[in-house]
């Protein structure tokens, strides 16, 4: 199983751009910058964000350079519980106020910065009242509450609540009125915002740093979250010696923006906006499938039993590779295996398969080579490869694999009708499938029919392995929390399903079963029979198995399953046949049909020499 959570070891080749980003940041050279990196859910961004974290603390800094100091913000935590501006501002100066004990010098103005920080917190200026209270307005909140109040008044619903309401809120607005513009004549909003720049500033100044703020899930903000948080960055911290880095998606953040100017049709004024706001943005790069591939074989070889120093070995050949694949160099099982001697049998089957799922990976669109999507596919599939060893289902990963990506990608209905084919079919093979496998492999023309008529179908089809000669029912009851798997044997009562596994198990004593098979219902004893067929069809050598004396002793207690068992002998191969089944046959009434269809066939001269020692009256001569 893998951790759904960003890494700072790079498994995709991420750490060019991510040393890119570094170098935009080292090259700003105290200039405020903000850099957007932007993607899909899923696709890295929360990854490249601490690769360019770690890049910015291996960097050898050169004279004259300043440290850089990490904070990471996740706004989303905030959402519902804080403001995000705030929270944002305190989490920055709290962090400022640590480095300064630590390094023993600018603690009275980091001190100073987080005491004003608090001042605006608790008078409201980095929340919904920020921008009226700084430009000497009243507070938008309370206004809006006056006025709801002054309605109720006019409307006629005045009550004791209203009294009550209109009371605390004028309080409200006196404190916040009095506590703001009254008391110290040479305090106001704008002095106090300026007041909290000119701190931050002399505080990086004094302890010589460069602040750099990695912003992560600003996508998943509510678009006030996210617009409040971007614009602390411009109003309130966008100084000297500071750097942002801004995981989100760039469309998401645009939007947001959109919402923010709702009611202004004009799509520029949004895009200008967001320019302001994202100074550089940058793209996670999409996975091809040499990447894909790549990705999902670290992941196994992560995994694995291989030692640390292994592991970060074939790591570094990997993306050392991925970085030449422009000159047609390719990362495969074959050149990961080059990388190392000695890789377990499993762990080789493994890379085989994300050798063979990786072009699929990459072009399904319900992956499209998404990072989290691949990593939940293997997670999924590794719960189902443990349930099916505890449950002692012996299933093959790439059939369980190739079945699951159907189960996720595919159209409900085709797998529906796959799991109704392999319950019906009394070997558990989709052999309807056979023809379209023998075409799609061959690259002919292949037309299907709803709901199989889809692109996605065609290029399955091709993944090995072939399942139409497969007994895929082990493979499916693992999965079935998905789709229940109706098994012939789900239709037997308690006791007949006693009595089938007894004669699965222990064939041997078949015979002492009669008695309770006898009172069997036909309908069961045809399931019973159906599963004895299937086990005996496994069998190479028909002398006298095992599974034979089960299949006879159903046959006695129910005379119908005799002409089932009858044909199912005569279509074994004539190779097959060995002489001493003619005794174990000889006194059942039915075996005559059996022993003609050999005797005129090509099955061996000592079967035909002792079918023709037996006596008239069906039993061997003496």
């Amino acid at each position: 199983m893998w951790a759904d959570n960003e890494t700072t070891r790079d498994f995709l080749n991420f750490s060019g751009v991510a040393d890119t980003v570094a170098e935009i940041i080292v090259q700003a050279r105290g200039r405020p910058i903000s850099i957007g990196v932007s993607g899909a859910w899923g696709v890295g961004k929360s990854s490249m964000i601490k690769l360019t974290e770690a890049s910015l603390s291996a960097r050898e800094h050169q004279d004259g350079e300043r440290e850089f100091v990490f904070v990471e913000f996740n706004a989303w935590l905030y959402q519902g519980y804080d403001d995000a501006r705030a929270a944002l501002m305190d989490v920055i100066a709290s962090k400022l106020e640590e480095e300064a004990k630590k390094r023993e010098t600018g603690i009275d103005k980091a001190k100073d910065l987080l005491k004003r920080v608090k001042w605006l917190r608790a008078a409201k200026l980095v929340g919904g009242s920020a921008a009226a209270l700084a430009f000497g307005l009243p507070p938008i909140g309370l206004v809006g509450e006056v006025w709801s109040i002054a309605e109720r008044a006019f409307t006629g619903r005045a009550d004791q609540k209203l009294i009550g309401d209109a009371q605390k809120t004028a309080g409200e607005a006196a404190k916040a009125a009095g506590g703001l513009l009254g008391d110290k004549a040479d305090t106001s909003p704008p002095k106090e915002i300026q007041a909290l720049r000119a701190a931050f500033e002399d505080t990086l100044e004094e302890l010589g740093v460069t602040l750099v703020v990695l912003i992560d899930d600003l996508d998943r903000c509510l678009p006030e979250t996210t617009i409040s948080t971007l614009e602390a960055i411009r109003l309130f911290l966008f100084l000297k010696n500071t750097a942002f880095v801004i995981a989100a998606d760039t469309d998401m953040i645009k939007f947001a923006v959109r919402k923010h100017f709702e009611g202004v049709s004009d799509d520029l004024l949004a895009t200008n906006y967001f320019d302001k706001l994202i100074q550089v943005p940058i793209r996670v790069p999409a996975l091809g499938t040499q990447e894909v591939r790549a990705y999902m074989m670290l992941l196994f070889v992560e995994n694995s039993e291989l030692s640390e120093e292994v592991k970060e070995a074939i790591r570094a050949g990997v993306c050392g590779q991925l970085r030449q694949t422009w000159q047609g160099k390719r990362v495969d099982r074959a050149f990961v295996q080059s990388l190392h001697d000695q890789f377990p049998d499993d762990l080789v089957g493994k890379l085989d398969t994300a050798d063979r799922l990786a072009p699929l990976m990459t072009g399904a669109t319900g992956i499209s080579g998404n990072p989290r999507l691949i990593k939940r596919f293997l997670n999924a599939l590794a719960i189902r490869m443990t349930i099916s060893k505890a449950q002692g289902v012996g299933v093959d990963e790439a059939v369980l694999a190739k079945l699951l990506l159907f189960e996720r990608l595919g159209d409900p209905k085709a797998y529906g009708e796959l799991i109704a084919a392999v319950s019906a079919s009394e070997s558990g093979k989709p052999s309807f499938m056979a023809e379209w496998e023998t075409k799609a492999v061959a690259g002919a023309d292949l037309k299907l029919e709803a709901p199989w008529a889809d692109p996605f179908v065609l290029e399955w089809l091709t993944l090995p392995p072939a399942l139409s000669d497969l007994d895929l029912r082990g493979a499916l009851y693992v999965g079935r929390e998905h789709a229940p798997l109706i098994t012939p044997e789900d239709r037997l009562s308690s006791e007949a399903a006693e009595l089938l596994t007894a004669l699965l198990e222990h064939p041997d004593m078949a015979a002492s079963l009669k008695d309770r098979l006898v009172r069997m219902a036909r309908a069961e004893t045809t399931v019973m029979m159906d599963r004895l067929l299937d086990r005996a069809r496994q069998e190479q050598d028909w002398g006298v198995p095992p599974i034979l004396e089960a299949c006879l002793a159903l046959a006695d207690a129910d005379p119908v399953q005799s002409a089932r068992l009858a044909a199912f002998l005569r279509e074994r191969p004539a190779a097959q046949i060995q002489p001493n089944i003619v005794p174990k046959l000889a006194d059942q009434p039915w075996a005559k049909g059996v022993f003609q269809a050999w005797e005129s066939g090509d099955v061996s001269r000592p079967v035909k020499n002792a079918i023709k020692k037996r006596g008239n009256d069906g039993n061997i001569s003496v």
